[in-house]
């Protein structure tokens, strides 16, 4: 049968992350020594007062729909984690809950953008901002940056880009896939250009706990009453606090764009899942010692692999201070990220992510989400491959 597909989904790219991940864990599977470095994940477990605070919830029998924008309580806890850490002032009406970050975001463009809009999104970007822009009809501009800049956009390219159908404008930091932060007066003079323009911003501050090099972190809805008026902020669970599997998200916005998203949220998945909720709750209000611990051991991997790719012939790369991934640009080798990944994964057992997922071909995506030893034993297989391709 010759089925029809919209437009719309036909014109999207599959995942490279989540192709390449799966493809490594197959190898693995099927017995080969596969060093993946491809998890946009933490490799350590959900603490576990999150984990009996869901646990106990589910055996209370706390598993019945919930409003779909998310039980009163974790909204509340929500709001006051915005005024404790980040001097924001959000009702609990103004938060939504939703099923993972990446819902957070797809909401928004949703809510937000339609045909004849325009999105604007430097690159590097997660690879799936440019596809949920498509899927609501509207167009993906794409301001390039390099290696040079520190991968960060500059205001004379955002006003550049901006057109009178620009409508949103993707700020994320700390950035995947790249680790590089914004300082807050950076932040500030990206925001100043949009509330001038009357461009709202998606500020992406999912990795805001994973900072390195005493690197400090300003969201962009905090320097003014027109700044908050513009700026929606999506956040999420999977990161700070390794819950990446229970699909647990957020965000806060003004009224009329969280009641908008709550209707999109309402007719689409409805609630999040009830008994997760109440793991975000814990998540929120309990100890938070545990971030410290991943932090310094994450740090550690940092420097290591900083180190080791940059005495790596034919490759650079610039530290990372935030998140929890390195971006080596590998344009000296000679090969492009696609065919670099895929001779690296068939010839030295390496799962990486070519950047041409995140709209830069010149480099890849290493993931240091992993134990050191997988991190040691992958880079010398990475250092093994480029001294074929680097004479």
């Amino acid at each position: 049968m010759n089925y029809k597909i919209s437009k719309a989904a036909a014109s999207l790219s599959p995942s490279l992350t989540l192709a390449i991940d799966a493809k490594a864990k197959a190898m693995k599977a099927a017995g080969e020594d596969v060093v993946g470095f491809g998890a946009g994940e933490p490799d350590f477990d959900t603490p576990q007062h999150i984990k009996d605070a869901c646990a106990k919830a589910l055996a209370a029998g706390f598993t019945k729909y919930t409003p779909s924008s998310g039980i009163p309580e974790l909204r509340e806890a929500i709001a006051e984690k915005f005024q404790r850490e980040n001097g924001l002032t959000y009702k609990p009406s103004q938060v939504i809950v939703s099923n993972g970050g990446k819902h957070s975001c797809f909401n928004v463009i949703c809510a937000t953008c339609e045909a004849g809009d325009e999105v604007i999104i430097p690159a590097p970007y997660w690879l799936s901002y440019p596809e949920m822009v498509k899927l609501a009809g509207a167009k993906p501009v794409i301001i390039q940056t390099s290696d040079k800049t520190e991968f960060k956009v500059t205001p004379q390219q955002l006003r550049a880009a901006i057109t009178p159908n620009t409508r949103l404008f993707v700020l994320n930091s700390p950035s995947n896939p790249t680790g590089s932060v914004y300082t807050p007066e950076e932040v500030k003079a990206l925001g100043d250009i949009c509330v001038e323009k009357n461009v709202l911003i998606m500020s992406d501050e999912i990795y805001e706990h994973l900072l390195y090099d005493n690197a400090k972190v300003k969201s962009v809805a905090s320097f003014s009453p027109a700044h908050f008026e513009h700026t929606i902020i999506v956040h999420g669970f999977a990161k700070a606090w390794s819950m990446t599997g229970w699909r647990l998200g957020f965000l806060a916005a003004p009224e009329p764009i969280a009641k908008a998203i709550d209707a999109v949220q309402s007719h689409s998945t409805s609630n999040p899942c009830s008994f997760a909720q109440k793991g975000g709750v814990a998540a929120l209000t309990g100890p938070q010692d545990h971030l410290p611990k991943w932090l310094a051991e994450f740090d550690k991997r940092r420097r290591f692999a900083h180190t080791k790719l940059n005495s790596i012939p034919g490759i650079s790369c610039v530290n990372a201070k935030g998140a929890f991934y390195l971006f080596p640009n590998i344009s000296k080798t000679g090969l492009k990220s696609a065919d670099f990944c895929a001779k690296l994964l068939e010839a030295e057992k390496v799962a990486a992510v070519p950047g041409i997922a995140f709209g830069a071909d010149d480099y890849i995506r290493l993931s240091y989400a992993t134990g050191m030893a997988n991190i040691e034993k992958g880079l010398q297989r990475i250092e093994k491959f480029c001294k074929t391709l680097v004479k």
